[in-house]
């Protein structure tokens, strides 16, 4: 699909690949599509590729980053394997789940990924941009490809509205499958603490029984992305679990049944009439920039499920609505 708008957005040819290629040997980045949300890539043994990262982002320097992988034989080059995150990594690579694992010594990978930790955030995406890892023969440190602490991108567009020429290139292989980040499991002495909820959800992880699964405490220390208390956030306030729409907001709606007044509403969009949640995730990130991109101060959001992914569907919710005095991921 050619974009009027700007030429660095691409579709995923395989002479677009050779030029991602090429811009990441010289130290640029690169917008590549997950089956989760789009990335922001470079090269993560280069450390002035990497900074370029959290400068195009506007992102604080004590978050890490996660760094993709395009096998598990890769992945063993960084960091150590137990016999519990060999497991997990068996079971869902490729695929929307990342592991924090104690980072091997004398690597490659630049401090800055690790923002001077001893554990690293390694994931084996599906599709494309595997194949661009595999091709590039080292890790690409990729978080989502937006400015820090906004919503996160699911489209080729979106990527470019919030981040304009900060990127060298846009590969453009249409929207995210899955729609929200991956599930962020620390593994640690035969313990695996979900960091952060994602696109593997807590029943999927709770299949593993010879896991001790334990969820991080409220507050806990930064040790992976997307753990900041405000995150994924548009301009509009955002007020979650509304029993009834208030005067000037636009609505986020999820299901066949509406809330009271939201024939009023500014504007609406639904995640999903049929209340699916695997069909709102994939809608969330889109439509929120959508009505946040209308214009409109505030934002209501119906109840959203709190079961498989709708606990990851809420946990954005959660960081989007919060209060911005730390307005970063």
């Amino acid at each position: 699909m050619k974009h009027e708008n700007s030429d660095r957005i691409l579709p995923a040819t395989s002479d677009a690949m050779a030029r991602a290629l090429a811009i990441l040997g010289n130290g640029g980045l690169v917008a590549v599509p997950t089956e989760t949300v789009y990335g922001l890539a470079a090269d993560a043994t280069n450390g002035e590729a990497v900074a370029g990262i959290f400068s195009a982002k506007g992102r604080p320097q004590f978050n890490p980053l996660i760094c993709h992988v395009s096998s598990l034989e890769m992945a063993q080059e960084y960091a150590v394997f137990d016999a519990a995150s060999l497991a997990l990594a068996e079971a869902f690579w490729p695929g929307p789940l990342t592991l924090v694992l104690p980072l091997k010594k004398d690597t490659k990978i630049h401090p800055l990924v690790t923002a001077g930790l001893d554990t690293i955030g390694l994931r084996f995406p599906k599709g494309l941009t595997a194949e661009l890892i595999a091709q590039y023969g080292k890790p690409l440190a990729a978080p989502s490809a937006n400015s820090s602490g906004k919503i996160s991108p699911t489209t080729a567009l979106a990527v470019y509205q919030s981040l304009g020429n900060k990127v060298d290139l846009i590969l453009d292989d249409g929207p995210c499958a899955v729609g929200l980040e991956s599930t962020i499991v620390k593994v640690s002495g035969g313990t695996a603490t979900i960091l952060r909820p994602g696109g593997v959800t807590l029943s999927d992880l709770q299949k593993m029984s010879h896991l001790n699964l334990l969820e991080a405490e409220a507050n806990a220390s930064i040790q992976a992305p997307g753990m900041m208390a405000s995150h994924y956030a548009p301009n509009a306030l955002m007020r979650l679990n509304a029993d009834k729409l208030l005067e000037g907001e636009a609505l986020l709606a999820f299901g066949p049944h509406r809330i009271n007044g939201a024939d009023k509403a500014v504007t609406m969009l639904n995640l999903s009439p049929s209340g699916d949640l695997i069909e709102a995730a994939a809608n969330l990130f889109s439509m929120m920039s959508e009505l946040d991109n209308s214009g409109v101060a505030k934002i209501a959001v119906e109840p959203i499920t709190m079961s498989g992914i709708g606990v990851a569907i809420n946990d954005r919710l959660k960081r989007a609505a919060a209060p911005r005095d730390s307005d970063h991921e």
